[in-house]
C-alpha cells in the first residue's frame, strides 16, 4: 500500500514539472514566424563582422609578443604598455573623430565631415551592423598605429608615444582610409587596396621610418666606419608566437574585409592569404641560407609577415599561382630590405617593421596592377576596379595603384616626419643615455619585465653620447 502511495506521488509531481514547463516554454515555442531570409543574411554577416574583428584584435597581442621577443628583455614592459596603450588611446579618437574623417560625409574627395562620436548611429536592430562595422574599422586603425612602436622600440619616451598615437589614429590614417575605403579621390579612381596593404600596413610603415630617422639609432648599433652590429632580442620563442599569432589573426583581416558573412569568396581569400605567407616565409629562408649560410630563424618570420602584408591587397583579386608568386618575391624583398634599410639608410628598425609593412606593402599594392583577374573579382565581389595588366586591363590599374602609394607614402610619412620633429624640438622626444642602457622599463616605468633577473641601474657613462 505505502509503495502504490509513493509510486502515485512521484506521477503526480512528474505531472505537475510537465504541465508547469509547457506553461512556461509555450509561448517561446510557438512563434509566429521563422526569420526572414533577411533578417537572417543580416545577423550573419553581423556575427561574421564581429568575429573577424575580434580575430583582428588578437592581433595585437601577435605584434606585442613579435616587438617584445625580437628587443631586450629590459623594455619588455615598456613594448607591452604601448601596444596596449596605442589600442586604448587609439579606440577613443577613433571613436571621437577618426571614423568621421574616415566614414563621414565627403568633402572634395579629401576626408570625412561628419558622424563625430558616431553621432548618427542609432541604438536597435536597424543600426546592428554600423556598430559590427565600426568595431571592424577600430582594429584597423589599431593595428596602423602599434607597427610603429617596433619602429622605435627601445628609445622612445612614452609620453610621445602617445602623442603620437593620438595623431595617427585620429587623423593620419583616417584620412587615407577615406581617400581608399571611405569614397574618397583612390576610391574614385578605382583603387584595389582590398584588406589594407596600404591604408593599413604602409601607413604604420612609413610612421615607423619617420620616427626611427627622427630618433637616431640605438646605442651600440652603428661603429665609426659605418658598419652596424646585431643586437639580439631576449626571446625567440616570444618572437615566434607573435608570428603564428598574426598569421592567425590575418584569417579575420583578410577574408573580413568582405564585411559579409554570406561572400562565398571567404574561403578562397583565406586560401590566397596562406599559400603567400607560406611562400614568403620559405623564400626569405632560403634567401637567407645563401646569403649568410645558415637558415635564419628570424629571417623566416619577418618572411612570413611579409607574405601576410603583401597579399593583403589582392587577397580577393588574384588567382593562386599569382598569389604564390607574391609571397616567393615578397620573402626575397624583405631580406633586401632589410640589409638596404640598416645599411644604406642608416636606420635602426629593431624589428625590421618599415621592410614588412611599408616595402612589402607598396610591393603588394602594385602587384594587384599586374595580376587583378576579373573572373576572381566576379567570384569574391569585388566590383570595383580593372583587370591587371596580365589579364587584359592595360596599364591603367597599374597606374592608379602606384599613384596610391605615392600619395600615401607622401602624407603618412611627411606628417608623421613633422610630428616626430616637432614634439622633438619642444621636449626631446628620445630618453637619456643613461635610461637608455638601463632599460625603459626601470627608467620610464619604474618596474622591470623579469623580476628574477634583478635590477639594473646604471651609473652615468661619460663616455657615451647619443647618437646623432
Amino acid at each position: 500500500m505505502a509503495k502504490g502511495f509513493l509510486r502515485l506521488r512521484r506521477l503526480l509531481i512528474l505531472t505537475l514539472v510537465l504541465v508547469t514547463f509547457l506553461a512556461l516554454a509555450g509561448p517561446a515555442l510557438a512563434q509566429d514566424e521563422p526569420p526572414s531570409n533577411e533578417a537572417l543574411g543580416g545577423a550573419i554577416n553581423v556575427i561574421w563582422v564581429l568575429i573577424a574583428g575580434f580575430l583582428v584584435f588578437f592581433m595585437q597581442a601577435g605584434f606585442a609578443m613579435v616587438e617584445g621577443g625580437m628587443c631586450r628583455a629590459k623594455n619588455i614592459g615598456n613594448l607591452m604598455l604601448k601596444n596596449l596603450m596605442d589600442f586604448s588611446v587609439g579606440s577613443l579618437l577613433f571613436f571621437a573623430v577618426g571614423y568621421g574623417l574616415m566614414f563621414g560625409a565627403d568633402r572634395a574627395g579629401l576626408f570625412g565631415t561628419d558622424n563625430w562620436f558616431l553621432s548618427k548611429f542609432t541604438i536597435g536592430e536597424d543600426g546592428a551592423y554600423n556598430w559590427a562595422f565600426f568595431m571592424y574599422q577600430l582594429v584597423f586603425a589599431a593595428t596602423a598605429a602599434t607597427i610603429v612602436s617596433g619602429a622605435v622600440a627601445e628609445r622612445l619616451k612614452v609620453s610621445a608615444y602617445l602623442i603620437y598615437t593620438v595623431v595617427i589614429s585620429g587623423l593620419i590614417y583616417p584620412i587615407v582610409g577615406h581617400w581608399i575605403w571611405g569614397g574618397g579621390w583612390l576610391a574614385d579612381l578605382g583603387m584595389i587596396d582590398f584588406a589594407g596593404s596600404t591604408v593599413v600596413h604602409s601607413v604604420g610603415g612609413w610612421a615607423g621610418l619617420a620616427g626611427a630617422a627622427v630618433l637616431g639609432p640605438r646605442i651600440g648599433k652603428f661603429n665609426k666606419d659605418g658598419s652596424s652590429n646585431v643586437i639580439p632580442g631576449h626571446s625567440l620563442a616570444l618572437a615566434a608566437l607573435g608570428v603564428f599569432i598574426l598569421w592567425f589573426g590575418w584569417f579575420g583581416f583578410n577574408p573580413g574585409s568582405t564585411l559579409s558573412g554570406l561572400n562565398g569568396g571567404i574561403g578562397y581569400i583565406a586560401f590566397t592569404t596562406n599559400i603567400a605567407a607560406a611562400a614568403a616565409a620559405t623564400s626569405a629562408l632560403i634567401v637567407q641560407w645563401i646569403r649568410a649560410g645558415h637558415p635564419s630563424v628570424e629571417m623566416a618570420l619577418n618572411g612570413a609577415l611579409a607574405g601576410l602584408v603583401a597579399i593583403t591587397a589582392g587577397c580577393a583579386v588574384v588567382t593562386p599561382f599569382a598569389a604564390l608568386l607574391i609571397g616567393l618575391l615578397a620573402g626575397g624583398l624583405v631580406v633586401l630590405s632589410l640589409w638596404f634599410i640598416e645599411r644604406v639608410l642608416r636606420v635602426d628598425d629593431p624589428v625590421g617593421a618599415v621592410s614588412v609593412h611599408a616595402t612589402c606593402g607598396i610591393f603588394g599594392t602594385l602587384m594587384v596592377g599586374l595580376f587583378a583577374s576579373p573572373e576572381v573579382m566576379a567570384f569574391t565581389q569585388v566590383t570595383w576596379g580593372q583587370a591587371g595588366l596580365f589579364y587584359g586591363g592595360g596599364w591603367t590599374q597599374l597606374g592608379v595603384q602606384a599613384l596610391g602609394v605615392v600619395a600615401v607614402g607622401l602624407w603618412a610619412f611627411i606628417a608623421s616626419f613633422v610630428l616626430f620633429r616637432v614634439m622633438d624640438a619642444i621636449y626631446g622626444i628620445r630618453v637619456s643615455v643613461k635610461e637608455e642602457l638601463e632599460g625603459l622599463d626601470i627608467s620610464e616605468h619604474g618596474t622591470i619585465g623579469y623580476p628574477e633577473f634583478g635590477t639594473r641601474v646604471v651609473a652615468q657613462p661619460a663616455q657615451q653620447t647619443m647618437p646623432g
